[in-house]
């Protein structure tokens, strides 16, 4: 068992979204994803864990295929009964799916554990063989300053990162094989988008500030929880914000 499995065995997707700041996540990127969503749109989900977004776009009637690489969470996902084609595979080799298929590719997840630039740019080359021309690919990232503030500083760990070489006197962290996690910038983020040919669309922010407010979060009533939800939203592609929050979302167009 890979530590990425290890790691999963234990890691329960469909809760961290159902947390207050998973919520803000979800609405937010399923918005951006419905807005691109035709009535008839063919989706496939690659890194779909156990289904959190697989579901709920199947149970809204789209043709949706998930592709999960951890067997755990595809037993998960295929135990739910939902109307969910599912494959067991990798990001970096869809092989067994054919060229020009589906109107959207989401990618929210893959990218976090892939380190190298060759095998991110491997992962897009895939997810843009896969969609139909002038389809979309979905491109979630890890963002750098999020681990650095709330892990390096948060948790008073940034001597021992440096000692370790786990972040260089940029603040960049490096990460290497056996890393669960890979971070990167906005910049990063920018050269990928270039080198895979794709076109840019938007990109936003899916979560902005909800995972530096979770106690907030929690203390909120409803009504005024529902008004962050909106508010992320709206300050979800203002360029000020971008990077700031713990993911980023890339929207591509072959």
């Amino acid at each position: 068992m890979t530590e990425l499995e290890k790691y999963y065995e234990k890691f329960d997707e469909d809760h961290r979204l159902k947390t207050r700041h998973g919520q803000v996540e979800f609405f937010v990127t399923m918005k951006n994803i419905l807005a691109f969503a035709a009535p008839s749109a063919k989706i496939l989900d690659v890194g779909a864990a156990t289904g959190a977004y697989s579901v709920p776009l199947s149970r809204q009637g789209f043709d949706v295929t998930a592709v999960e690489l951890v067997p755990s969470n595809l037993q998960k996902l295929r135990a739910k009964h939902e109307k969910v084609k599912c494959w067991q595979g990798d990001a970096r080799d869809l092989s067994f799916l054919d060229d020009a298929t589906f109107d959207i590719v989401l990618m929210l997840g893959p990218l976090y554990h892939l380190h190298t630039e060759e095998d991110k740019l491997k992962a897009l080359s895939e997810a843009a063989r896969v969609a139909k021309k002038g389809g979309l690919v979905f491109c979630a990232y890890t963002m750098n300053e999020y681990a650095v503030t709330q892990y390096c500083f948060g948790q008073n760990k940034i001597k021992e990162n440096f000692a370790a070489g786990q972040i260089d006197k940029n603040f960049k962290t490096i990460s290497r094989d056996g890393d669960l996690y890979s971070y990167v910038r906005l910049e990063d983020i920018n050269a990928l988008q270039e080198k895979s040919g794709l076109e840019r669309v938007k990109i936003f922010s899916p979560d902005g500030p909800a995972d530096y407010m979770r106690r907030e979060l929690n203390a909120m009533d409803d009504e005024t929880f529902g008004l962050f939800k909106n508010y992320a939203l709206e300050i979800s592609e203002r360029p000020e914000l971008l990077g700031a929050g713990s993911h980023l979302v890339d929207v591509l167009r072959k």
